[in-house]
């Protein structure tokens, strides 16, 4: 099959290696990450890309997205069905699992996530990866915000002065998928967690959820035990579901 990927440039690694190891014909776009702050101009920007391909040789488009803050509720296929992970955010591509993002949740509240991909492409546009904390929105709209109007430097310095990377954090934790050299990422993440009195893990990372979304292996949940992607037919639409499943489809 020839499949077409859009993904958010965090997952740039782990998509072009399982793009170069899938069985299929696997094109790939790329969307900068800041793009994630403004989730309706990144849900028009995907959309204007599916659109673009209508009638053309692709047989499914797979997004290297999860939910994102809902910048991908809404979506709708065209001619061509298209592929979604059941995810919160990319978080749950580089854990691997639902289940593995839950237990990061329950477990271990107000984490700072650091990916190498990530780090390395910060456009200076603010946003982090966080889970747990209930003032995480907020807080980040504030830093973004900050961003904007002093730049990322004095923004960091502003939110460290304040304490709020204190009051809404707790742990800084590296995702290490074993691609390419994150020395220097995991140094990062230290030296933060340091400074910050933060708690520091690493993490093993799991590209199963990136593999199996460009080697079309998209079993059915029913059938397989797992219901991990969400696969619109041409006309469906995504929407968020409130539950585990994360995302559902509806005529659009």
């Amino acid at each position: 099959m020839r499949l077409l990927c859009l993904t958010c440039e965090v997952l740039a690694r782990p998509v072009y290696l399982a793009a170069a190891r899938s069985p299929h014909i696997v094109d790939i776009e790329m969307f900068r990450r800041g793009l994630h702050n403004e989730p309706a101009d990144l849900r028009a920007r995907l959309q204007e890309r599916i659109d673009a391909h209508i009638g053309g040789r692709y047989d499914y488009i797979t997004m290297g997205y999860g939910l994102c803050g809902q910048a991908t509720a809404g979506l709708t296929a065209r001619d061509i069905p298209v592929v979604i992970p059941r995810a919160h955010d990319c978080i749950t591509l580089f854990l691997g699992s639902r289940e593995a993002y839950q237990y990061q949740f329950e477990n271990f509240s107000g984490t700072y996530w650091y990916v190498q991909d990530y780090i390395e492409r910060d456009d200076g546009q603010g946003g982090s990866l966080s889970l747990g904390s209930a003032a995480d929105s907020g807080m980040n709209k504030t830093y973004e915000e900050y961003v904007r109007k002093f730049g990322k430097e004095n923004a960091d310095y502003l939110m460290e002065v304040m304490g709020a990377w204190q009051k809404h954090y707790k742990r800084a934790a590296y995702i290490e998928l074993g691609i390419g050299d994150g020395s220097q990422v995991e140094a990062k993440a230290r030296g933060e967690a340091a400074r910050r009195g933060w708690t520091f893990d690493r993490v093993a990372g799991d590209m199963v959820l990136i593999r199996r979304l460009l080697e079309a292996d998209w079993a059915d949940g029913a059938a397989a035990g797992r219901d991990d992607f969400l696969v619109l037919k041409p006309g469906e639409q995504v929407k968020m579901t409130y539950d585990a499943g994360v995302i559902g489809c509806a005529l659009a």
